[in-house]
């Protein structure tokens, strides 16, 4: 989709903040959450993020996996680590790496977005995704986020999405366009 189509087809334009970028290699979570995660396999925040259409994040354990072909990136909203929190009766402290999302948000509810076209644009250009479903928490967050976190994120994990353009995003102020006001 190209800058003018990405202008035409989501009119709806607002000011977000994208406060985490993550590729990580390799799946982290896997066997029994008692046991722990995985150590990393080389930096998994960035400050810049490669997506390629139908592809999704370069560098990234989903990258051109067919069976995530319409869910290879995941975005999350930034203030529902506080809501977590606040449910959890804990401090605003918990670690949004550890939910292993691809792309951070601060300043929209992306889980609200379901079925929508939304483009991100941190200034090389509009990055265009399609919100298919929702990325459902597991019980490793009570492991890696704190006790009751996995129930605390239900409803609110974020978005498996569906790149639909190639293009490099990156930490800070962006533009979110949307299919919709709101």
């Amino acid at each position: 989709m190209a800058d003018t189509a990405a202008t035409e087809l989501l009119p709806h334009a607002r000011e977000v903040e994208i406060v985490l970028l993550l590729a990580s290699a390799t799946s982290r979570y896997e066997g029994r959450p008692a046991d722990g995660p995985l150590p990393p396999v080389g930096p998994e925040s960035r400050t810049s993020i490669e997506i390629r259409a139908g592809l999704g994040v370069v560098g990234d354990r989903y990258f051109g996996k067919p069976a995530h072909v319409r869910a290879s990136v995941t975005l999350m909203a930034a203030e529902v680590f506080d809501l977590v929190a606040d449910d959890l009766g804990i401090p605003h402290t918990l670690n949004m790496a550890a939910a292993r999302r691809n792309i951070v948000l601060r300043g929209v509810d992306i889980d609200a977005m379901r079925g929508q076209s939304l483009s991100l644009d941190t200034g090389d250009g509009p990055v265009v995704f399609r919100a298919n479903r929702p990325a459902n928490p597991c019980a490793w967050m009570d492991i890696v986020l704190a006790p009751g976190a996995n129930r605390a994120l239900r409803g609110r994990g974020g978005m498996r999405c569906e790149p639909l353009s190639s293009g490099r995003l990156t930490l800070g102020p962006a533009i979110l366009r949307t299919e919709l006001a709101g």
